[in-house]
């Protein structure tokens, strides 16, 4: 039976560190415990990095809030030991459909093609996912969750930072090497900082209608222009686990955000789309306004900001939780090898160039999604309509609707921590790119690719008739840098088993095609499973080379 996540009470507990004469130090301080400080934590931990979480809260988050997650945020979930049981309780869907007043315009699928562990999305409530995080977390040794404690000072120093956190029981100091903010978008450690965030607030509002009920819709997105229940606004409607639905409404800037939330205000609009005789509960009703901002830096010396307290996007495309994640996916391992000793400090700058990059995508695409969805002006409008109306049968016109644009990852083509290539290669893994994945075979059993590749960088090299340079792939896994060697071999092919060394077979095919890979080709990904670099031969010397560029010892 699931657990009952929005009544769960978080004990505050008082900490040794409270009864101690002088500050605690710790290596890592996460300042907030929604799903991105809880990813960055528990990556950290893993990677046995001692790590305290501070919230101020004693609770998840309440109600549904971010629902959809992104097959790429799912893969990183998999790899901090959570992403089974959200895919297991959430609603998995890859089809969306869009209608213009009482038509269908189009369908589309965001992963046509089989081959990949998970889909292109699932649908799960914000609160679980923090719930199968935090159960997560609490199997971790090298990390200390603490509720109801709250920041209150901060202090910066050339080499640490200093805390005064607030609890039930008075107040302590911690110290911290870095401290890490992950405390959303009205981040009390940016405020004490005396940053901000800048952008565009849209003039717009919708309303966010969670609720109960017994339903045939099939489990996919559905966005209506001007349908003919809420004429010259638009509506999308959502699946969620336990029979919720996610219905939104486009309200206009002119809605009073206290008198919309009302129930009889919300019951009229919920059953012009559903029937009167529709029986259903509320579970969360909110009212929100379009938003695009992000911190000039998400990186202030030993203060590094990430997710909403970093930067913020409006809720169609699902790009605010799935961006948060993989600020964590990406900053975690920089912040192990510097602790370690193993890249300087500077390695950490460039999360910040990569990740404002990704939100700046964001805030684009974001921005282009609420000009199309809420015209600023009648031709804007016209022009909207005609291209909705063509959209039915004409494919040109249907790139050009965007009802929310969703969710994908970055690619970092630009990032200074890649090699670019020397060698000609077709396909979309180009260096900076997460990887894609794939069925495999090893030790007789079936997998998946993704599971191979990191926690450290990694090393694929794809074999001619499974033969392999193992000596010299076994070599740089001894080396200060060490890179896991991975050996691929094609279906039908005579493999060798190297000790220390995963073997797989591509069981389809479809890692040779989807890398453009032929016999001698190898790959280096960074521990985040981002291309690094790529050959069509292996050189233990241009590796190294590719090594030092990506952790900054050049």
């Amino acid at each position: 039976m699931d657990k009952d996540y929005q009544t769960l009470q978080l004990a505050y507990r008082r900490s040794p560190d409270q009864d101690l004469g002088e500050p605690a130090h710790h290596p890592v301080i996460v300042v907030g415990a929604g799903p991105v400080g809880l990813a960055t934590a528990i990556d950290l931990a893993q990677r046995g990095i001692k790590v305290v979480v501070l919230d101020d809260d004693d609770k998840l988050s309440f109600g549904s809030r971010a629902i959809c997650f992104a097959k790429r945020t799912l893969e990183i979930f998999d790899r901090l030991g959570a992403g089974q049981p959200m895919v297991d309780k959430g609603i998995s869907w890859n089809v969306g459909k869009v209608f213009f007043q009482d038509d269908q315009v189009y369908r589309f699928n965001l992963l046509p093609e089989a081959g990949h562990q998970r889909p292109a999305f699932i649908n799960l409530q914000q609160y679980y996912v923090e719930g199968y995080l935090y159960e997560r977390a609490e199997t971790l040794e090298n990390l200390s969750l603490r509720w109801k404690n709250k920041v209150v000072g901060l202090t910066r120093h050339a080499d640490h930072v200093e805390l005064t956190v607030e609890t039930p029981d008075g107040s302590y100091r911690l110290t911290g090497d870095y401290l890490i903010a992950c405390d959303g978008g009205r981040s009390a450690v940016r405020n004490l900082m005396g940053l901000e965030s800048k952008g565009v607030v849209f003039r717009d509002r919708f309303l966010i209608a969670d609720v109960k009920m017994t339903a045939d819709f099939p489990t996919e997105r559905w966005f209506w222009f001007d349908p003919p229940f809420h004429r010259n606004q638009s509506v999308l409607l959502h699946s969620q686990p336990d029979s919720v639905w996610r219905i939104d409404f486009q309200l206009g800037w002119d809605a009073d955000p206290e008198e919309e939330k009302k129930p009889e205000r919300v019951i009229p609009r919920i059953q012009a789309l559903l029937g009167k005789e529709t029986e259903f509960t509320f579970e969360w009703v909110s009212v929100y306004s379009f938003v695009c901002m992000r911190m000039e830096k998400f990186r202030h010396g030993r203060v590094i900001f990430a997710g909403d307290s970093a930067h913020g996007v409006s809720p169609f495309g699902a790009r605010g939780a799935n961006s948060g994640v993989q600020d964590a996916d990406n900053l975690a391992w920089k912040l192990q090898f510097v602790l370690e000793g193993k890249a300087p400090d500077a390695l950490l700058d460039s999360y910040g160039a990569e990740r404002e990059y990704a939100a700046d995508e964001n805030i684009l695409n974001s921005t282009r999604s609420t000009d199309f969805i809420t015209p600023k002006s009648e031709v804007s409008r016209v022009f909207r309509d005609a291209t909705l109306r063509l959209a039915k049968d004409h494919p040109f016109a249907r790139r050009l609707v965007n009802s929310g644009r969703l969710s994908v990852p970055a690619v970092l083509s630009n990032s200074p921590l890649n090699t670019p290539d020397g060698d000609d290669f077709a396909g979309v893994m180009v260096p900076g790119a997460p990887s894609t994945d794939a069925p495999i075979q090893v030790h007789g059993g079936e997998g998946w690719f993704l599971h191979h590749l990191g926690p450290q960088f990694t090393g694929v090299y794809f074999a001619a008739q499974g033969q392999a340079p193992a000596t010299a792939l076994t070599a740089l896994a001894e080396e200060r840098l060490g890179v896991k060697p991975v050996v691929i071999v094609q279906p039908g092919m005579s493999s060798v088993d190297y000790p220390g060394i995963d073997v797989i077979e591509d069981i389809e095919g479809l890692l040779a095609t989807r890398f453009d890979a032929r016999p001698g080709t190898y790959y280096l990904f960074r521990p985040d499973q981002h291309v690094c670099a790529r050959w069509r031969t292996f050189d233990p010397d241009h590796v190294r080379a590719a090594l030092a560029r990506a952790t900054g010892n050049v």
